[in-house]
């Protein structure tokens, strides 16, 4: 493989790799793409602010996210159908979680199942927490099924996704056609009957809409609102996150319904185009938590001094994304442990010259934001 310095370099080296159906539903946003690329740009407006002379001879990125300690507060994001990007897949990366130390969240829509992802790792090493993002389906046995065999495999957290009552349009998958390979399945749909109509239906594409979107619109439920949150957390054993806040209304509403953590996520820019940047909203929501449950953020973090910025504006710890699947398609589970060094290594030095030995040093004094930019 090419040398790799960054996280920029998985990208390039994947769009050479990967077949154009899994790069574009990878790569892709909704409508004009704005939201995907201000996922990025946001951090260029935040400026660092180092503080000099203080002893870090020594930094410790080790942090805790309910309670449960992980080696930094670098985590891997719910990412679907894995196994497009390598034979080895969810498995492969939650090798690398464990490795790592490194939480991560399981995708509804793993192209492997539960039982195996956690059959796939070393009993002999530490489990970091592994958590499961829950797509709450029409079906309402099969979404309780669901949570139940995570819990039951050592899944410790369920975040449910609050932002996808539609697929977002997509557009580079409306061309595409986009649809699953043949071999592969939405495997955490456990009979497989399901299995079998959800790789079925994810190919079945209607002229004006991909094959996923016609999926979701099948199974998905559009009705859903609070209630529904207290409904997975009467039966769920585990903290109940949600996925897909962006305001500090909707924070405060997460709260009331008795969640554990918040995680401050577009999708990526996947869903509804022109929204902010998640870490453009971070502080609003952090403000309206006050310190209530944990808050966490994904989209657009490339870089170890991204990790400083959203800390220092409230965040608990970061999700990565699309650098996880990139990574996956260039090596397989020593791509993901080597992008995660990467990245952790940035961190490690941003925190240095910032001059913080611990996390709990990162304060809101560290950074200075910029005027936001119109969209």
């Amino acid at each position: 493989m090419a040398q790799v310095v960054c996280l920029d370099d998985y990208e390039r080296l994947a769009a050479e790799g990967l077949g154009r159906n899994a790069l574009d539903y990878y790569r892709s946003g909704a409508q004009d793409m704005v939201t995907l690329r201000e996922n990025q740009r946001a951090f260029d407006r935040i400026a660092l602010r180092p503080r000099v002379l203080r002893d870090v001879s020594a930094v410790d990125t080790r942090t805790t996210v309910l309670g449960r300690e992980i080696a930094s507060p670098i985590c891997i994001a719910p990412t679907a159908m894995q196994r497009m990007a390598h034979p080895d897949g969810e498995c492969a990366t939650a090798r690398a979680a464990q490795r790592k130390g490194a939480c991560m969240i399981l995708s509804s829509w793993s192209t492997t199942s539960v039982e195996d992802v956690a059959a796939s790792t070393n009993g002999a090493l530490p489990q970091p927490p592994r958590w499961l993002q829950l797509y709450i389906y029409k079906d309402r046995a099969a979404t309780r099924r669901l949570v139940e065999r995570a819990q039951d495999a050592g899944f410790s957290a369920i975040a449910i996704t609050v932002d996808t009552p539609f697929l977002g349009r997509r557009l580079a998958d409306i061309r595409n056609r986009f649809q699953m390979p043949p071999h592969l399945t939405l495997a955490n749909f456990h009979d497989p009957a399901r299995a079998h109509l959800a790789r079925a239906e994810s190919g079945s594409a209607a002229d004006n809409a991909s094959g996923l979107a016609a999926y979701v619109a099948a199974q998905t439920d559009p009705t859903l609102n609070w209630t529904h949150v207290a409904w997975v957390k009467s039966f769920a054993r585990v903290p109940v996150l949600v996925k897909g806040i962006l305001t500090a209304e909707d924070a405060e509403l997460a709260v009331r319904a008795g969640v554990d953590g918040i995680i401050v996520s577009n999708h990526g820019g996947r869903q509804l185009d022109t929204v902010p940047a998640t870490i453009d909203v971070l502080e609003e929501v952090c403000r309206a938590v006050a310190g209530r449950v944990e808050v966490y953020l994904d989209g657009g973090v490339r870089r170890g001094t991204d990790v400083l910025k959203a800390l220092a504006l409230g965040a608990r710890a970061v999700f990565l994304g699309r650098p996880v699947l990139w990574a996956l398609n260039c090596a397989g589970e020593t791509g993901v442990v080597e992008m995660l060094d990467i990245i952790g290594e940035e961190f490690r030095l941003a925190m240095a010259l910032s001059g913080c030995a611990s996390i709990a040093d990162i304060t809101r004094e560290h950074v200075r934001t910029l005027p936001t930019a119109r969209l």
